[in-house]
């Protein structure tokens, strides 16, 4: 799934692009299937004229948010991965949820995930993944639509219900046969996860993959995070996974201050 560079506008006022649009547009050209662009490739993947790229890619360049190889190609600099690490829903979040992550690998040797959400989106801000497990499309920082995921169908199903109910009212895309692409069946699979506390996701994003989710909370019961386990389809024992998450999301939601009998 690639994430395109946002179209160039005022975000606030809809009409011509400001300088700071432009500029954010430049950061945007690069994802994870393009981390490294010329300055051709970035004039063009933003939206900006040659000439334009070139000024804000210089700055960029100079103040460190982008580096500049031996070849002329940019990457994404240090300085952005500096003031990443200051965001409480990814660095700081995954040094604390990690040595439960951790224990779920070392306890079942599949892919272990913790993801947020963003938007309509779920972000994946940690992945452990051991040879032998199912090969799945995520990385860290990779996004993918709520809908199709166990964490995503974690996170969406504790959210707002005004964003639930527009979420489920729009498009809602499909990558396999599988994937819910009925607002109907999403509306009762969300029932489901909060009724059970934990989401399950099988083949919606490859047709060989099943994992199971459930929802991190922080110290005021609000839902922050989810964790996950993808298995083999063809070898899953969602009664076996369903335990094991649960004690990584209560450790981890633990460890943020969540106490259920406070709540």
């Amino acid at each position: 799934m690639t994430a395109l560079p946002r179209a160039l506008g005022s975000a606030r006022t809809g009409g011509a692009p400001t300088a700071t649009d432009r500029l954010l547009a430049v950061l945007a050209a690069f994802d994870h299937e393009h981390p490294a662009l010329c300055l051709t490739d970035i004039s063009r993947r933003a939206g900006l004229s040659l000439t334009t790229a070139h000024r804000l890619v210089g700055a960029l360049t100079e103040w460190g948010a982008l580096e500049r190889d031996e070849s002329g190609v940019y990457h994404v600099g240090l300085r952005l991965w500096e003031i990443a690490a200051l965001a409480p829903r990814g660095l700081a979040l995954r040094q604390i949820a990690l040595p439960y992550l951790e224990d779920l690998y070392e306890a079942t040797h599949e892919n272990v995930q913790l993801a947020v959400r963003d938007g309509s989106d779920v972000v994946y801000i940690e992945w452990l993944s051991g040879r032998s497990a199912v090969g799945v499309h995520i990385r860290v920082g990779a996004r993918w639509p709520l809908h199709a995921t166990g964490v995503g169908l974690a996170l969406l199903a504790h959210g707002d219900p005004e964003f639930q109910e527009e979420y489920c009212a729009g498009a809602l895309a499909s990558f396999t046969p599988y994937t819910i692409n009925d607002p109907a069946r999403l509306r009762r699979e969300l029932a489901g996860v909060r009724r059970t506390g934990v989401a399950v996701s099988d083949r919606q994003v490859t047709e060989d993959a099943l994992s199971v989710a459930a929802p991190v909370r922080t110290a005021d019961g609000s839902v922050a995070a989810a964790v996950s386990i993808v298995v083999p389809h063809a070898d899953a024992q969602v009664p076996v996974l369903v335990p094991a998450v649960r004690v990584a999301a209560r450790g981890i939601s633990r460890a943020l201050g969540w106490r259920p009998e406070r709540v």
